[in-house]
């Protein structure tokens, strides 16, 4: 064998030996790609997604799509540079979707707990919408600290200090937002009949506390059900919530159109931020929808790199989002995202 077949023969074994290491040595790399959607005003292998029982449920038009990701671990070399050329593919280190530390089943479990905890604020924030707001109670009053003689247990609280209560966590959070010692104005209903009380706080366990414990109800005969497996996280809640809202009042919230969105929803009916906004842009083009509900706080990363023909519309609260929608259907334009 001359020198030059022996050359082209050693570069040949080294290029196969390269790509063989490319192919199967994995790297610290992970994918982001875009998952499958949903119809929450829709069934899902022969079940709805939402179903009211107890009220009324009605008909409706159009699609209200909740968007997924995949996240895929494991990345090889040829797989990394793939997903970087890939616009639609985002790839990040390992340790920031897979913190390190936490199994495979733990994220797993707290993926699935995220996600109904968006399915409970969802029909919290439904029904409070459809006229059955939350009761915030007194459930203990602490013998001796500054709430005893003023609040009963049984008292609803329905504000402080004037700001509005809609959650247990209210109480805490508005107490909490003001010094120890500070006088706090509660407004209360007891037996049906309202009432004003003053409390000074006093500082217990390092924090300003008034000495109470409290719960909360929604009296309401309608019971509101999801029903979606295989799927994780909290950045369904305000698709979930839009679509119990439109079956349990009857609103034409797409006006026949696919709307997609995503975000996640809290018991005040706040929408938040998510994840992989870039790759659920790319899932609800593919599903036909040019209206895309983004969360306010992603619009800046949405509106960077936009999908040509998909409108994203801005929304920071189920009211702004139904409002949104409603403009959308009168052929209005509502607040869109901008960088």
């Amino acid at each position: 064998m001359n020198r030059r077949a022996s050359t082209l023969l050693t570069g040949s074994i080294l290029l196969v030996a390269l790509v063989a290491l490319a192919t199967y040595v994995k790297v610290g790399y992970s994918e982001v790609l875009p998952g499958p959607t949903y119809d929450t005003l829709g069934e899902v292998d022969g079940s709805e997604v939402i179903t009211i029982t107890g009220g009324p449920d009605h008909p409706t038009t159009g699609q209200l799509r909740m968007l997924t990701i995949y996240e895929q671990r494991q990345m090889d070399t040829f797989e990394v540079v793939k997903g970087w050329l890939d616009g639609s593919l985002a790839v990040l280190p390992t340790e920031v979707l897979f913190p390190p530390g936490q199994t495979e089943q733990q994220l797993n479990q707290e993926q699935s707990d995220e996600f109904q905890q968006s399915q409970s604020a969802a029909g919290v924030v439904a029904l409070r919408h459809a006229g059955y707001p939350v009761e915030v109670f007194i459930s203990k009053v602490v013998a001796g600290q500054p709430a005893d003689g003023h609040l009963k247990t049984g008292d609803v609280i329905t504000s402080v200090d004037g700001q509005k209560v809609l959650s247990s966590g209210d109480v805490g959070a508005l107490v909490q937002g003001k010094p120890a010692g500070s006088k706090l104005v509660f407004d209360y209903v007891r037996d049906g009949k309202p009432g004003t009380t003053t409390i000074t706080s006093v500082t217990a366990d390092g924090r300003p506390r008034i000495g109470v414990e409290v719960g909360e109800r929604q009296p309401s005969p309608i019971k509101i059900s999801f029903k979606l497996e295989n799927v994780g996280g909290p950045s369904a809640g305000l698709m979930f919530t839009l679509g119990a809202i439109s079956k349990l009042e009857g609103l034409d919230l797409t006006g026949g159109k696919t709307i997609a969105g995503t975000g996640t929803m809290d018991e005040d009916g706040n929408v938040g931020p998510i994840g992989g906004i870039h790759q659920k842009m790319v899932s609800a083009y593919n599903a036909g929808a040019r209206i895309f509900l983004a969360p306010a706080d992603n619009c800046a990363e949405a509106a960077s790199d936009p999908i040509p023909g998909l409108k994203l519309v801005k929304v920071d609260t189920i009211d702004t989002a139904v409002s949104a929608l409603q403009q959308l259907r009168n052929g209005q334009e509502p607040a869109l995202c901008t960088k």
